[in-house]
């Protein structure tokens, strides 16, 4: 797989992500662009899974509230961009919380 298919495969489910990083990690050298879309991909699926936990207990206390789940089209719109500059092989941080995991997972670099 080239690179620019591993860096898409970062963000595309958590099964993709693995796929991606067995990859890049067999590569010798590592290429520096999966490396940080993998970075931005796990973020991305950190804070998913938090927000939907968060966003769910919420909704359930106040069913008022249950307009405030259409913050996910907003990790949505993030997701794509994030494909996007993957696809570009850029290493642009994701848009609102792409620069918090920048250098945060040190497994990835070793």
């Amino acid at each position: 797989m080239t690179n620019k298919v591993l860096a898409i495969l970062s963000y595309i489910t958590i099964i993709g992500w693995l796929i991606a990083y067995f990859k890049n990690k067999d590569n010798k050298p590592k290429s520096e662009v999966v490396t940080y879309h993998l970075e931005q991909g796990l973020g991305l699926f950190i804070v998913s899974v938090v927000l939907n936990v968060v966003l769910s207990v919420i909704t359930s206390i106040f069913p008022s509230l249950y307009f405030i789940n259409f913050i996910g089209i907003v990790l949505l719109i993030i997701w794509i961009i994030g494909i996007v500059h993957a696809a570009n092989e850029e290493k642009k941080p994701l848009p609102l919380i792409g620069k918090m995991f920048e250098g945060q997972f040190g497994f990835l670099h070793g």
